[in-house]
């Protein structure tokens, strides 16, 4: 009303009217008013008109809010960058804050103050782990791709409501631009120029409001419209040249609806595709996410896309995380029936459940917790708990057998039997759970990036075993009395007809989920049906027959194992037996401390894993056009097949990206670079496929793509485990760039000579053969004429790389209107150099031109592509990737002994980085840990014995432990992790100690 009011003033000074008109704006932009955008238009049209940045800032941060309010995310960036091209000093600081809101939200990182003469603007990146795609959707079929981006269109718009989204990326589609393309030589003969001709279109594309108005009592907006309804409506825009003469744009100019030219390409088992990238929300859950996006997907083929369009899914990170996410929940099923089955020959069926019920409870309680810790159901997550699954089990075993002890001497009744049993062992089941988590205390502030992957587990099992407590504590001593009954006591056995009426009863259960599932096999109701099943069959043969065989085995098998055990102890400890034994047991322990180290298994950072997907990257020299490199893919890919063979059950799909998303760098997913290309092989889940190895194709592809010239290939699976560098990674660092160039070069030459074996091709990240046309400004003769270099290199960008003059609006969508020259003419260097620069002559005050090959000259050179600092050194990074069957320890520990032969400069710094670093780190923080969690058990068992003595007894078994370790590595040759073996080496201390 305010606002309303302001413009309906007669008098209004500029100062006046703009703020109304963007409070106006922004308020009808909220209720759907639909001359908002009108508004605007008129506010920057004036504002522009003043030439103040006081006026113009503030208008354009409104548009990019209304922009952004209407997700029109393309349009509120244009706003934005029109803002980072304004001086930086003239910048006022209280729009500071508001700009630097934006360019975060619009992915452009943060607004700082640089140098205004930087060769090129800053790339600022926030990395988020989430920001990387979930899966991808490749749509094909017999269609233009124009056609096909419709499709994928409305398929982006569908998953893009969905809540746990945050956004679908388009990849390998046409983008639709209004192109004016000028002939140059026509231009010149009608002296326009690129200004005359962006700002005609600018000022003729435009709506503006021009007030209100009272007519018959109503009050009515008054609204000039002046956008362009056609492409005709462009072609005869009129333009007034610089002599005043008047002549048409379709005249000079080429004008016509067409397409940007393509920057990448995409393909899917050999044919042309888009693919759409799907980026999850941080914290959604992405199993329901990817549920939600195949029922689209189902939804859409059936009722909006055509029967012969192809829309399938690769690289569906749901599918693994529900394939482990079903492996937790058998294995918890399965340990529930393993436990029960085992302890009810040593304390009865009943008593056994109990037991086995402190598997499910207990995780059901750290599942309630681990949400409030920002903890969500992920991989390591469901690793920890099956970790923990025969742990949890200890504290629930010790209160239900001293329970079912008690109560069998027939002195008291269940309730006071539970509630000794339990005062009985509370001290000692809390000090044996407090030196079982003892050791993961410390891991849980594992430091640096393997630490932010790694927490998980730790903290996990940590929640998991106080749950354990609380069962033990409190649910398992209700259970024995609600439950618990003396098995000795013949008279509460079960007739046997009620056997076989109760059994029926839970197997009619069980047939029933059955039925309601649909008998799907794999299914969750299938799952709850079986093991419903299994605990009928288990009851009916209990009562019938196991409860004897179980009677026999407590009353003779057990006092037989105890007689024995009896005996060996009394033997081991007779004489100097024990003595004897101690220094035997010394000596097995650095025996085989000795063998390990001698005849050891092959040591690795994290566990190897038969890959779901193998990566073919392909990086050709810089400047490389993207239509040679997509050459170049498919030469790859043709071979690459030829590797699997035709019709392989075990691959999923292949599918290549050229340009974009196909870089080695995972910071480089969403940049464009036209000399990279990636092949991907996916393969069917592991449990479906026929050979299981699919490793064994990467020895063979390596060597299939070794003779494309030009082209440095790595063949590479995806990896397990924290995100590390490459597993061979040398950094070459100084301040000298040609000095570091030179011995980076020779040092790869001095390890190619070593020829050590595994080193599938050493490669620097180093680019030096960038392509360059340089063209050198006469300064006096330009300056002379009153020419500057930013004058003749706006008129070259705009005639080559072309200029956004506009946006053309149809419907809600709106697409670039691109000025430049014609293809023809942008595309030869000789004729660029003809282009005529305008200025005005200083002294007569007229407007002439002149060629530009009479102010300058052109120099092909090479530049270099890209320099990297590291801790402010210039540096460049050698890697290479291990072939399979070879260890990248064993390689990493050769190269380190040839370093000291390599002849270098005192200036220049040789280290070995990447994962051998990240080794080096953890291997650090687990010896620490290791030490840190003796400490803590030391600190427990002397509060609870109050004696170094047993203290030092219980200890030295961690330290036997190892034994164990070390000849299980060393005889079945399974490689020792630095992150599983060791981290599992330190959770030993804690279970150890509890037995002891």
């Amino acid at each position: 009303r305010i606002a309303r009011g302001v413009l309906e003033r007669d008098k209004l000074t500029l100062l006046m009217r703009l703020p109304a008109l963007e409070v106006m704006a922004s308020v009808r932009l909220r209720i759907g008013g639909d001359d908002a955008r009108a508004l605007l238009d008129a506010a920057l049209s004036d504002a522009l008109a003043t030439g103040e940045l006081q006026h113009i800032v503030p208008v354009r941060l409104v548009h990019i809010e209304a922009a952004w309010l209407t997700d029109a995310a393309e349009d509120a960036g244009v706003h934005l960058d029109a803002l980072m091209q304004l001086d930086a000093d003239a910048r006022h600081p209280w729009n500071m804050g508001e700009r630097a809101v934006w360019a975060h939200r619009l992915g452009r990182g943060a607004i700082v103050s640089l140098p205004n003469d930087l060769p090129a603007d800053p790339s600022v990146t926030e990395i988020e782990i989430s920001e990387f795609p979930i899966m991808y959707i490749n749509i094909s079929g017999n269609y233009e791709l124009s056609k096909l981006k419709k499709y994928a269109e409305m398929l982006q718009d569908k998953i893009e409501s969905f809540p746990e989204i945050t956004r679908v990326d388009i990849i390998g589609a046409l983008d639709r631009e209004i192109q004016i393309n000028v002939d140059m030589y026509k231009m010149q003969m009608a002296k326009v120029t690129f200004n005359e001709i962006a700002n005609a279109i600018a000022y003729e594309n435009m709506t503006i409001s021009g007030g209100t108005i009272d007519l018959q009592n109503m009050t009515r907006s008054i609204r000039v419209v002046g956008e362009y309804k056609d492409i005709e409506e462009i072609k005869n825009t009129i333009l007034v040249s610089s002599s005043g003469a008047l002549v048409a744009l379709k005249d000079i100019a080429e004008i016509k609806d067409s397409y940007k030219e393509q920057e990448s390409f995409s393909r899917f088992n050999g044919k042309n595709v888009i693919t759409l990238n799907v980026v999850k929300k941080s914290g959604q859950n992405l199993l329901h996410a990817s549920d939600k996006i195949t029922q689209a997907i189902d939804e859409f083929k059936q009722t909006k896309f055509p029967k012969d369009l192809s829309v399938s899914i690769t690289g569906n990170q749901a599918r693994y995380t529900r394939s482990i996410l079903t492996e937790l929940n058998n294995t918890i099923i399965l340990g529930f029936i393993f436990v029960t089955v085992i302890l009810m020959f040593f304390m009865g069926l009943t008593n056994a459940m109990f037991v086995g019920l402190s598997v499910p409870l207990s995780m059901a309680l750290a599942y309630i917790v681990l949400p409030t810790i920002g903890y969500t159901m992920n991989m390591l997550v469901m690793f920890a708990f099956i970790f923990a699954l025969g742990i949890v089990v200890d504290d629930a075993i010790v209160v239900i057998e001293n329970t079912h002890r008690i109560f069998r001497q027939g002195k008291y009744t269940i309730v006071q039997s539970a509630k000794i049993a339990a005062g009985e062992v509370f001290l000692p089941i809390l000090s044996g759970t407090l030196t079982t988590i003892a050791p993961f205390i410390p891991l849980a502030f594992w430091p640096g990036v393997v630490g932010k992957f790694m927490s998980y587990i730790p903290v996990t099992i940590m929640i998991t075993l106080f749950a354990s407590l609380i069962v033990a504590y409190i649910i398992n001593p209700v259970f024995a009395v609600d439950f618990m009954k003396n098995e000795d006591d013949h008279s509460v056995r079960i007739h046997q007809k009620k056997v076989f009426k109760y059994g029926s009863y839970i197997i009619g259960i069980a047939l029933f989920i059955y039925l309601v599932s649909g008998f799907k096999f794999g299914s969750t109701g299938w799952g709850i049906a079986s093991f419903v099943l299994l605990l009928g069959i288990i009851y009916i043969l209990h009562n019938l027959y196991l409860y004897k065989i179980l009677q026999r085995f407590q009353k003779h098998t057990i006092p037989a194992m105890m007689d024995a055990y009896d005996r060996l102890l009394r033997w081991a400890v007779t004489g100097n037996r024990p003595r004897n034994l101690l220094w035997g047991t010394i000596a097995l322990f650095f025996f085989s401390i000795i063998l390990f180290g001698v005849a050891g298994p092959k040591v690795v950072f994290f566990p190897d894993n038969e890959p779901n997907s193998i990566n073919v990257y392909a990086r050709l020299p810089i400047g490389t056009s993207v239509n040679y490199t997509d050459s170049i893919a498919k030469e790859i890919e043709k071979r690459v097949v030829q590797v699997l063979g035709e019709n392989n059950p075990d691959v999923e799909s292949v599918v290549t990206n050229v340009a974009f998303q196909a870089s080695e760098d995972m910071f480089d997913g969403g940049i464009i670079t036209s000399n990279k290309a990636k092949v991907t092989v996916n393969f069917v889940e592991y449990r479906y496929r026929i050979d299981k190895k699919s490793s064994r194709y990467l020895n063979p592809i390596t060597e299939a793509l070794k003779d494309i010239p030009g082209a440095v290939i790595s063949v590479e699976k995806n990896r397990m485990g924290p995100p590390t560098g490459k597993p061979i990674n040398i950094e070459v660092a100084g301040d000298d760039l040609e000095q570091v160039v030179q011995t980076a070069d020779r040092f790869i030459t001095f390890i190619d000579s070593l020829a050590i074996p595994g080193i599938e091709k050493l490669k620097t990240n180093f680019e030096r053969t960038k392509p360059e046309l340089v063209i050198d400004l006469d300064r006096q003769r330009a300056n002379r004429e009153g020419i500057s270099s930013a004058q003749v290199g706006s008129a070259i960008r705009t005639a080559v790389l072309g200029k956004e003059v506009s946006k053309y609006r149809e419907g809600e969508d709106q697409y670039p209107i691109q000025l430049r020259f014609l293809p023809s003419q942008r595309k030869d260097i000789d004729k660029l150099m003809n282009m005529e620069i305008t200025y005005r002559d200083m002294n007569t005050g007229l407007l002439r031109s002149i060629p530009l090959s009479s102010l300058a000259t052109v120099r092909y050179t090479n530049s270099v592509g890209g320099i990297n600092r590291i801790n402010l050194k210039r540096t460049i990074t050698i890697s290479s990737n291990v072939l399979a069957g070879y260890n990248a320890t064993e390689i990493m520990t050769k190269i380190k002994k040839a370093l000291p032969n390599f002849e270098k400069s005192d200036n220049v710094e040789i280290k070995l980085t990447g994962e051998q670093e990240d080794r080096a780190e953890s291997q650090s923080f687990l010896g620490k840990a290791m030490l840190l969690a003796l400490f803590l058990i030391l600190f427990i068992l002397i509060a609870q014995f109050n004696s170094l003595g047993r203290t030092a007894i219980i200890l030295s078994e961690v330290l036997f432990s190892i034994i164990g370790v070390l000849l299980g590595l060393t005889i079945f040759r399974v490689p020792f992790s630095i992150i599983m073996s060791g981290m599992g080496i330190v959770a030993l201390a804690g279970i150890v100690v509890r037995n002891g």
